[in-house]
């Protein structure tokens, strides 16, 4: 076994309360299959995704409409809507904060 494996980094990450909740936050929101592959989806597009997300998954527009409400509530993802057309988007500070949350755990 490594002795190295279990060592601490040489800055260690000094966890909040306040980390901790959002940390919790993004995992709640990512805490279901569809949302993981919602999130994948619109990093894949690099745009704004102006479509239906909903011919991506086998459940209904409403269900995608949930699972959209979640994400952008945790700030994961950031929509707008105007009419019958939709825009959605993974915001890249809330996914920098999570690769950094995780990364520090």
């Amino acid at each position: 076994m490594d002795p190295t494996c279990c060592t601490t980094p040489d800055t260690p990450f000094q966890p909040t309360p306040s980390t901790d909740a959002q940390l919790a936050r993004y995992c709640k929101a990512l805490g279901h299959p569809h949302r993981v592959t919602i999130v994948r989806f619109l990093l894949a597009q690099q745009v704004c995704f102006a479509g239906e997300i909903a011919d991506l998954l086998p459940i209904a527009a409403s269900t995608v409409s949930q699972h959209l409400k979640l994400l952008k509530e945790a700030g994961l993802v950031q929509g707008e809507v105007d009419g019958a057309r939709r825009c959605y988007c993974v915001s890249p500070d809330a996914l920098a904060t999570l690769k950094a949350l995780v990364g520090a755990l």
